[in-house]
C-alpha cells in the first residue's frame, strides 16, 4: 500500500459510515448540477459518498488494486491530481444529466484504471478473478459502454456520464504531462558537434543519481517496477537524467530507497 491511496480507502469507509449514521448527510454531500452554484463544495465532497456497500466495495476494489502502482509511478502529487481532475471531470460530464444526483468515487478511481492502462497497457486484469483482459482494452470497453450506456438512457441508476469524464479527463491529464515532459527532453539535449556527436557531461548531481539508481536491488522489486526501472534507466544513461520527468526521477528515487 501507498500512503495516498490508503488515506483515500479510508476517507470513503469513513465517509460511508458517517451517511449510514446520518442519511441526511448523504444528500448534503451528493453533487447535483442543478444546484451547483448553491452547494459549490458538493464538486469534491460527492467522490467520498457511497449508495451502499456493494457500490464502495466496487470503487475500493479498483483503488486498491491499481492505486498503488500508479501512485509510485506518478508520486503522490501526480496521483492525487489524477485522482481528483477525474472526479472533477466526472461531476462536470454529469451536467448532461443535470437533473440526476451523482454519488461515489466511480469517476476518479475510472481515471486510476486509465492511468494503468496507459503506463501498462498489456498488463493482464482479471475479470471475476477469472477471465483476463489486457488493460487497454478492458479501458477501451468502459469508454464504451459508458458512452453507449449514456446516449442510450440506459444508465440503470448507474452515473456513466460521470464514468466517462473520469476518463475523458484522466486520459487529457496524462496527454498533457508526458507532452511537457518530451518539450522538457527536446530543450535540455544538447546540439549535435560538428561531426555529429553529442558532448554529454552531467553535473556531480546527475552522476550522484546515477551511482544511486544503479545500486538499485531490482531482483527484490515487482515485475513491472523492475520493467519501469530498467527503462527509465537506460534513458537516463543513453539522453541523460535531465531526459527524465521530475516523477520519473522521483520513481527511481523511491526505489532506490526500497531495498
Amino acid at each position: 500500500m501507498t500512503p495516498w491511496v490508503t488515506r483515500l480507502l479510508v476517507a470513503n469507509v469513513v465517509v460511508f459510515l458517517l451517511t449510514q449514521a446520518s442519511p441526511g448527510v448523504r444528500v448534503l454531500l451528493a453533487f447535483q448540477p442543478l444546484y451547483f452554484i448553491q452547494t459549490p463544495w458538493t464538486l469534491v465532497t460527492y467522490m467520498f459518498v457511497h449508495a451502499d456497500g456493494w457500490h464502495l466495495l466496487f470503487n475500493m476494489i479498483g483503488l486498491f488494486f491499481f492505486g498503488p502502482r500508479l501512485e509510485m509511478r506518478l508520486g503522490g502529487k501526480g496521483f492525487l491530481l489524477l485522482y481528483f481532475l477525474s472526479g472533477f471531470g466526472g461531476a462536470l460530464f454529469s451536467f448532461l444529466e443535470p437533473r440526476a444526483a451523482v454519488i461515489g468515487a466511480s469517476g476518479a478511481v475510472y481515471g486510476v484504471l486509465l492511468g494503468f492502462a496507459y503506463f501498462w497497457p498489456r498488463e493482464l486484469i482479471y475479470i471475476w478473478g477469472v477471465l483476463p483482459v489486457q488493460a487497454w482494452m478492458l479501458t477501451t470497453l468502459l469508454v464504451v459502454v459508458s458512452l453507449w450506456s449514456g446516449v442510450s438512457g440506459g444508465g440503470g441508476g448507474i452515473a456513466h456520464y460521470a464514468h466517462l469524464g473520469g476518463l475523458a479527463t484522466g486520459f487529457l491529464y496524462l496527454w498533457l504531462s508526458d507532452l511537457r515532459r518530451k518539450q522538457r527532453i527536446r530543450k535540455f539535449k544538447a546540439p549535435p558537434t560538428p561531426h555529429g556527436n553529442r558532448i554529454s557531461m552531467p553535473g556531480a548531481r546527475d552522476r550522484e543519481a546515477l551511482v544511486r539508481w544503479r545500486g538499485i536491488d531490482r531482483e527484490r522489486l515487482h515485475v513491472l517496477n523492475r520493467d519501469e526501472v530498467e527503462t527509465l534507466l537506460q534513458r537516463a544513461e543513453t539522453d541523460g537524467v535531465a531526459s527524465l520527468s521530475r516523477e520519473e526521477q522521483a520513481f527511481l528515487d523511491r526505489m532506490a530507497g526500497t531495498h
